[in-house]
């Protein structure tokens, strides 16, 4: 009778824990993702838009559903399953809610393939936005700046700095303005290399050039978007 008792108690507790994993890991609205308190528990479905480099079994993942977009930094992942995350890839995504210098984002990740039609998102033209507070309320969307003009990054009047000055290379940064106010961006260089299309369009920028810029909006002190596109107008 007391093996049968203690049978019972230790399925019951399995079946609490079950339970208690279950409730944890219940999928997320972008809506309930954003009213999570930071360093919480939370669990969405998303898919992939773009990733930087895959390294030390590690990849960072620009994500996006239908209602909002995610930050996935440094998911543990493979190098097989990494050349897995195509644009449009569905996956389930598990991990701590967390910010750094105003970039929310998700940390300490586990995921998993879902089977599901490929969705990649549209970039939302967010340039009646810049300056104003409702633009953060699309961090981490793919989003698009129209009718911009490159000013001086520094006192030098180049048009665009070097993170690595020596060795030009590594992330390209650059300001353009809109209506007398001046914003920061980034080409960063694990996203988009030396080798790309936009990194090179950004070395050949001049001062006073009016561009139409596309990328995801990265957070740092302030909006400074990922950029993946430039267009000289």
């Amino acid at each position: 009778m007391k093996k049968m008792l203690a049978l019972v108690m230790a399925l019951t507790l399995v079946l609490g824990v079950g339970a208690a994993l279950a409730e944890d890991a219940a999928v997320m609205t972008h809506e309930e993702y954003v009213a999570a308190e930071l360093d919480s528990a939370v669990t969405v479905e998303t898919y992939v838009q773009d990733h930087q480099a895959w390294w030390d079994n590690k990849v960072t993942v620009y994500a996006q559903s239908e209602d909002g977009a995610y930050f996935l930094y440094e998911m543990p992942c493979s190098e097989e399953d990494a050349a897995k995350l195509i644009p449009g890839t569905k996956i389930r995504v598990s991990g701590y809610k967390a910010e750094w210098s105003g970039e929310v984002e998700i940390i300490d990740t586990t995921f998993e393939f879902l089977e599901g039609d490929p969705f990649i998102a549209e970039p939302e033209d967010v340039t009646a936005l810049l300056g104003t507070e409702e633009l953060v309320n699309h961090q981490n969307e793919k989003v698009l700046f129209k009718g911009l003009t490159i000013e001086a990054y520094d006192e030098s009047g180049a048009a665009f700095a070097y993170k690595n000055a020596e060795e030009k290379t590594d992330d390209l940064y650059f300001k353009a303005s809109l209506d007398g106010n001046t914003y920061d961006f980034c080409v960063e260089f694990y996203l988009t290399g030396k080798d790309t299309e936009v990194y090179k369009a950004v070395e050949g920028l001049k001062v006073g050039d009016v561009v139409d810029l596309e990328g995801f909006l990265y957070w740092y002190n302030g909006a400074n978007p990922h950029v993946t596109a430039v267009t000289v107008k």
